[in-house]
C-alpha cells in the first residue's frame, strides 16, 4: 500500500497544527508498506491509517509534538519479538515501521506537489535527510525545506529515508446509472482517480466533485482530459451511447475497456461497429465487466466492476 490519495489531498489543505506521518521502511509483517501516510490534525482529527488501529495513538502523540514545536521527528514501531504477542498494545504482527513525521506548517509549496501528482505529472517523491533537509518534488523539481530534528528521549532514530508515491490510477466512466454511486465511492476510497462521462443531466449529482464530471461527447472529453485514463468504462444503459462511446475509445491505447450488459448487448453492438475497430477494441474489451461475485442489483454490480478493477491495476488475475 502507497500513500492513499485521501492522506495526500488533505494534506494539502491542512493548516496550523497537522503533522504527515511518513513510512519510510518496513520490515516484517506490517499493516502497510513504505510509502503509506497518516495525517494526523487537532484533537483526534485523523486522515489515514497505518495499523488497524493499535499503533495509531502513540503516533499521534507524536504527531501532535511535531506540529506544536515545528520540527520534524522519527520514530520506529517494533513488533517482531515474542513478548509483543501479549504485552503493550499486543498486535502481534511480528514487524517493525520506521515513521518519519513531518510539521505541515513549515512546507510551504507542499500543496502544489500534491495538485501535480493528483493530475498525473508524475511520481511523488519525498526524501529526507538526517540534518533535516526534506525534498519534495513531481518531476525534476519540487521545493526543498530545512528543518530542525526534534530532540526525542531514548536511542535515536534515523531520519533518512526516501519514498516514491506513484501517480494515482485514473479512470473514466462513460455514462451515469444506478450504479454510478456505489462505484465511484469504492474507486474513489481505493485510490482511484474517477471522471465520469455524462450529458443527461438528471444522473449529474449537484455536491460531487465538479471536476469529476464531463457533459460532453466521449470524443470530446478525451481530447479534453489532461492525462489518459488507465482504464474506461461503457455503461450508460442506453444502446447508442454506448455504441458512441465504444466507436471513440477504440482509436485510444486505453488497456481495460469494461462494457457493462450481457454477452448480446456486446454482439449487437460490435455488429454496428465498423468492422475496422473490431482487431483494436477486441483484445482490450472486457464484457461483460465485473467479477463474478454473486448477488443481484445496483451496489453488487458496483462491487464486481471496482474487483475487477482493483485486481487488473495490481496484476492480478481472476
Amino acid at each position: 500500500m502507497t500513500a492513499s490519495p485521501s492522506v495526500l489531498l488533505a494534506s494539502a489543505s491542512a493548516g496550523e497544527g497537522c503533522a504527515l506521518a511518513v513510512v519510510v521502511a518496513t520490515e516484517g509483517s506490517t499493516y502497510v508498506r513504505a510509502g503509506a501516510m497518516a495525517l494526523f490534525g487537532p484533537g483526534d482529527a485523523q486522515v489515514g491509517w497505518l495499523s488497524g488501529g493499535c499503533l495509531e495513538p502513540e503516533i499521534a502523540r507524536r504527531a501532535r509534538q511535531v506540529a506544536d514545536t515545528g520540527a520534524l521527528d522519527a520514530m520506529e514501531i517494533d513488533t517482531r519479538d515474542d513478548e509483543d504477542l501479549l504485552a503493550g498494545s499486543a498486535v502481534g504482527c511480528r514487524g517493525r515501521l520506521r515513521i518519519v513525521l513531518l510539521p505541515l506548517a513549515r512546507m510551504p509549496g507542499w500543496a502544489d506537489v500534491v495538485h501535480a501528482w493528483w493530475d498525473g505529472r508524475g511520481a511523488l517523491t519525498l526524501a529526507v535527510s538526517d540534518a533535516g533537509g526534506v525534498h519534495a518534488r513531481v518531476g525534476d523539481t519540487g521545493p526543498r525545506w530545512a528543518m530542525t530534528p526534534l530532540s526525542a528521549t531514548g536511542d535515536a532514530v534515523a531520519l533518512a529515508g526516501e519514498v516514491q508515491v506513484p501517480p494515482p490510477a485514473r479512470v473514466a466512466i462513460f455514462g451515469a446509472g444506478p450504479e454510478t454511486p456505489t462505484l465511484v465511492q469504492g474507486l474513489r476510497a481505493l485510490g482511484w482517480h474517477v471522471t465520469v462521462v455524462e450529458r443527461r443531466a438528471r444522473w449529474i449529482p449537484e455536491t460531487d466533485i465538479a471536476d469529476a464530471w464531463l457533459m460532453q461527447s466521449p470524443a470530446d472529453a478525451l481530447r479534453h482530459l489532461k492525462t489518459a485514463p488507465d482504464a474506461a468504462l461503457v455503461m450508460h444503459h442506453h444502446f447508442e451511447h454506448d455504441r458512441e462511446a465504444l466507436d471513440a475509445l477504440a482509436s485510444t491505447a486505453i488497456p481495460f475497456i469494461g462494457l457493462l450488459g450481457p454477452v448480446r448487448r456486446r454482439e449487437d453492438l460490435l455488429r454496428v461497429l465498423p468492422t475496422s475497430t473490431h482487431a483494436v477494441l477486441l483484445p482490450r474489451l472486457r464484457s461483460p465487466v465485473g467479477l463474478k461475485l454473486g448477488g443481484y442489483g445496483a451496489e453488487a454490480i458496483a462491487l464486481s466492476i471496482v474487483a475487477q478493477l482493483q485486481a487488473w491495476r495490481h496484476g492480478e488475475t481472476a
